[in-house]
């Protein structure tokens, strides 16, 4: 089925030509169904693309999604023109006169400062305690993920010596969860960050389940046993050449970056790499929205 987005979103004719199934919503209303609701809280500089990439995941299930673009009020958006902001994005405030079936908090490129520093940290905190009752789930995305933890459950990030950048491969920590259902043993996640958790923070938590971790990038997926929340700390939604893109743009402006780790053809950044995560990502986005969204959520919010 397919997720439900206005038509000239510049992502709709990205997929269209990737044969993701989308819906406009001149078609969408024809339908006797109730598409589920997602909000999708877009912190990333590289909003169109971060749009994109998690509305490829997201039309590839079985399930008719409508999608709310969300944006900070207390910010100013230095990458993104004011006028596609208002035409395609909802005001913060907004996502208070609503219930949504299940919501998605991107990352920022704001993980070296203090979360109460970053201009926008009371208003995210609103929505994610809002999101707390009226969001059937949370995905929480690399920092998205450890502003939940930290707001929701006092975990706090620890600083990294050198930003962890690369494709890292995983081990599930549980057999039985939905959210891991189908996946292999061990699978890859692309990483991003300066910023890591320390595992003896989460154990302590009754109210935390570990997922997933990595022996080079730690914990990596965690969920709230009531399934409402999840983190995961690294970057499954990436296209095959977005580390590379952040790697020559970190290259130009010469910021000290390492070659992303098992990513680039024999460590050679001319040679092209190739995704080994994209199944992985979409059994993941899949099962989140199926076990813990749709399979928990009303059809009646009422």
């Amino acid at each position: 089925m397919p997720i439900k987005i206005k038509s000239d979103l510049p992502a709709c004719s990205i997929l269209e030509n990737e044969n993701i199934f989308i819906m406009t919503e001149n078609r969408a209303i024809t339908q006797e169904i109730r598409p589920l609701k997602v909000a999708i809280v877009n912190l990333m500089p590289t909003r169109e693309t971060t749009e994109t990439q998690l509305l490829r995941l997201l039309g590839n299930t079985p399930l008719q999604v409508e999608i709310s673009l969300v944006r900070m009020e207390n910010h100013e958006f230095k990458n993104t023109s004011a006028d596609y902001l208002e035409k395609f994005y909802i005001p913060s405030s907004e996502v208070f006169k609503h219930r949504y079936d299940g919501m998605i908090i991107t990352g920022a490129p704001v993980e070296q400062i203090p979360f109460e520093q970053v201009d926008y940290w009371s208003e995210l905190c609103s929505i994610m305690d809002y999101a707390k009752e009226n969001v059937f789930s949370t995905l929480h995305l690399c920092w998205g993920a450890f502003a939940g933890l930290y707001h929701h459950h006092n975990v706090s990030k620890i600083p990294l010596d050198k930003k962890l950048f690369g494709i890292f491969m995983n081990q599930r920590t549980t057999l039985n969860d939905p959210l891991l259902r189908g996946f292999d043993d061990t699978f890859p996640i692309p990483q991003s960050r300066h910023t890591t958790l320390r595992e003896e923070d989460i154990i302590v938590r009754p109210d935390l389940t570990i997922l997933a971790r990595s022996e080079e990038a730690g914990v990596t997926l965690i969920k709230s046993n009531d399934n409402r929340q999840v983190f995961m700390t690294g970057h499954l939604e990436y296209d095959t050449n977005t580390l590379a893109n952040e790697y020559w743009r970190d290259k130009a402006k010469e910021l000290p970056i390492d070659l992303p780790k098992n990513y680039f053809p024999n460590n050679n950044a001319n040679l092209p790499p190739s995704s080994y995560w994209r199944s992985t990502a979409h059994l993941f986005f899949a099962n989140w929205l199926n076990y813990y969204v749709y399979q928990e959520t009303p059809y009646d919010f009422t």
